[in-house]
């Protein structure tokens, strides 16, 4: 049934511009949210060494969450779902253009079913480093919510789409995401070159 609503969604989703994609899913969705600004960058050293910088996945369309310690129920909740939308996402030809990314703290529950061929799970070596990105982020929210976030980005990681907690639908992330595999990819600017010095 998920392969027939995402036949017939892909025409329709591939003719949106990026503003128009926020916009169709702003209406349909009440947890979802447009980011007003460009998202931060993530450059970390996990605990077993391994450097990761954001910008080496700008090809891809990037699902990230953060699952610190603290969070609980409404973290593994957010997980269990994000799991559930890349299994629809792995059964298309998304799954090339599409990574799942989450920044967990050392201990933090895997999401169970979650596919680690294209879903990273990072645990940085600083202590706190989780609890600091995912506050960092969540500025880029309007709502002031509590609730975990996950965050859909475009290529190029300038823009991002901000799904709140784990009520939203989940045909609804992979619609989103979906739109924003078939955009092109965007061509970087003055401003992006400007911007990628300072980080």
């Amino acid at each position: 049934m998920l392969l027939a609503v995402l036949s017939v969604s892909t025409p329709a989703l591939a003719d949106h511009p990026g503003d128009r994609l926020d916009e169709a899913m702003a209406a349909k969705e009440p947890d979802f949210e447009q980011a007003e600004r460009h998202p931060p960058a993530i450059k970390l050293r996990t605990v077993d060494g391994a450097e990761f910088d954001l910008r080496d996945l700008e090809d891809k369309v990037v699902v990230l969450s953060f699952l610190p310690q603290e969070c609980g129920t409404p973290c593994a909740d957010q997980q269990a779902l994000l799991a559930e939308v890349q299994e629809a996402v792995n059964v298309t030809p998304m799954r090339e253009m599409v990574s799942f990314v989450t920044v967990a703290s050392s201990g933090s529950p895997v999401a169970p079913g979650r596919d680690d061929a294209n879903w990273l799970g990072l645990t940085p070596r600083e202590e706190g480093a989780v609890a600091e990105l995912g506050a960092e982020w969540a500025e880029l929210s309007r709502r002031g919510e509590e609730g975990p976030m996950a965050y859909v980005l475009g290529r190029g990681a300038r823009s991002a789409g901000i799904f709140h907690g784990a009520d939203f639908d989940r045909i609804n992330m992979v619609l989103y995401v979906n739109g924003l595999t078939n955009a092109h990819p965007p061509e970087p600017g003055l401003f992006d070159r400007i911007r990628r010095l300072f980080q």
